[in-house]
């Protein structure tokens, strides 16, 4: 992978995202003290950041900062049919949007494979681990006829006592303990106890000469001297195997916290087919990084009833062992909830920053027209993404194509030509295009109709804005500025027009 092309993508996507200002301590494997919490995010680089993934992180890292330990970021890249540079980018910059920094890594697997080699020879001049020379169609008859005796699969140790050609294709496998239990307690689930007649003897080396996936970790989590492993449940069943490598090889054993999974609203897993998955889809449809933590912090934990929690209220409140141990459901309307919460409260200059270009992926310069930081103190509270903030907020910068239906028939009737061709002939001679001086000439037709204000503001305020929600009318209108509205209120003239 490219280690320095992939570390400056990632401090250059820092620079415009980063919602919090820690900077990357890039560090080599820490010399501490093995009482200090060292925890690691450990991806694999075949996709992109998911929601799952990015909670699995968000604890990690929460329980670390919690404790003032070193949180690691390991790249899980052996699968070298799968892995790509570009998933390796798009986790950077899912972990810098987000921003969990990390004091150590990236660190790449695939960098390292020298030394799972030299773990695995130690493990075969000792007799914990041998070559194996099975092939594919002897344990596909093995598996079958164990299922069709209704017996676990597993490996049936045909080559332990058999000297195998090194020179011949083979595999390596770790000798598993055939008595005895592996007993852990888990920091979610508490006690699991795994008897060793149920595991097999793993695969460590493929017969290509690449490490798998459990020797690798086991190595890495030794090496890195990590404290705790929290990740998904889904890793349940590999943590006895895990153990027993890190018994065979004398290492210490770290604490194991397995994460109940993220289900859909349909109690399924969680899938693209509920919805964005990944973290930027989540950046590229309008959401607000604190937003998703905060939403992800409560998927599977909670701290009474509260909702919202600050960054420092997480590190604070955070407690692995009060995790539920049954799997969460997503719920994207709590999240949007969650979402207009932020953008109604945060700073309006970074609302403003953040919304910018999401307005020019409607083609329009935030540059030409009124201030975008007013725009966003007057637009936000209607909004509960930058993307439905931008929508809502387009009719200040450019003139729109059509009415909104709905807006439409109601207030554009013929009904409505008299008091906006009216009000458009006053407009026409304001010498001053101040918000009290519009207010003036809707007031003073208001008064020259006899009718109630309803019926001038309501078809002025379509006319303008397109049926865009908008706040005060006159302050709407001052932003807008004098010949779009009048052009548009010219619009709507022809509209009702067509409509006689």
């Amino acid at each position: 992978m490219g280690v320095t092309r992939n570390k400056r993508i990632h401090q250059e996507f820092s620079a415009i995202y980063l919602w919090r200002p820690d900077k990357i301590d890039d560090c080599s494997f820490c010399e501490e003290k093995s009482m200090t919490v060292r925890t690691r995010f450990a991806p694999s680089p075949t996709g992109y950041l998911h929601v799952g993934g990015a909670r699995t992180a968000l604890f990690s890292w929460l329980h670390t900062r919690k404790h003032g330990g070193r949180f690691v970021l390991r790249i899980e890249d052996t699968d070298l049919e799968r892995s790509t540079e570009e998933s390796v980018n798009a986790i950077l910059e899912g972990m810098t949007w987000l921003g969990l920094e990390y004091e150590e890594g990236p660190f790449y697997q695939t960098h390292r494979f020298e030394r799972y080699n030299e773990v695995i020879d130690q493990l075969l001049e000792k007799g914990l681990a041998y070559r194996c020379d099975c092939s594919k169609e002897r344990l596909d008859r093995l598996r079958e006829e164990q299922m069709a005796r209704k017996v676990k699969p597993r490996y049936d140790g045909c080559c332990r006592h058999r000297e195998v050609d090194p020179r011949l294709p083979h595999v390596i496998r770790f000798r598993n303990p055939d008595t005895g239990s592996v007993v852990f307690d888990d920091l979610v689930r508490g006690r699991i106890s795994v008897a060793n007649e149920e595991l097999d003897d793993l695969i460590i080396r493929r017969s290509d000469g690449s490490p798998t996936y459990n020797l690798s970790v086991v190595v890495d989590d030794a090496d890195m001297k990590i404290t705790h492993v929290i990740r998904g449940d889904d890793h349940i069943n590999n943590t006895p195997r895990q153990i027993n490598l890190l018994n065979a090889l004398e290492l210490p054993v770290p604490e194991y916290g397995h994460l109940p999974m993220i289900l859909g609203d349909d109690g399924a897993r969680l899938s693209k087919r509920h919805g964005a998955v990944s973290v930027m889809q989540y950046m590229e449809e309008g959401f607000l990084p604190e937003a998703l933590l905060n939403y992800l912090v409560r998927l599977g934990w909670s701290h009474g009833d509260q909702e919202i929690f600050s960054l420092d209220e997480m590190v604070a409140l955070f407690d692995l062992g009060e995790v539920n141990k049954a799997p969460s459901t997503f719920n994207t309307e709590k999240l949007l909830w969650i979402n207009q919460h932020y953008i109604k409260s945060d700073d309006p200059k970074r609302i403003a920053r953040l919304l910018s270009p999401h307005l020019g992926k409607l083609d329009i310069d935030p540059t030409e027209g009124p201030a975008l930081v007013q725009v966003v103190e007057l637009q936000r509270e209607r909004a509960s993404t930058l993307v439905e903030l931008a929508r809502i907020s387009a009719f200040y910068y450019r003139d729109f194509e059509n009415f909104d239906e709905k807006a439409a028939k109601k207030a554009l009737k013929p009904a409505a030509q008299e008091a906006l061709a009216l009000v458009r002939l006053r407009l026409a001679d304001l010498e001053y295009w101040k918000r009290e001086d519009i207010h003036n000439v809707i007031d003073q037709t208001v008064k020259t109709l006899g009718v109630g204000f309803g019926k001038v503001a309501m078809p002025v305020r379509v006319a303008v804005t397109g049926g865009s929600p908008s706040p005060d009318l006159d302050l709407t209108m001052e932003m807008i500025g004098q010949a779009a509205c009048l052009r548009r209120i010219d619009k709507a003239l022809d509209y009702i027009q067509k409509l006689s």
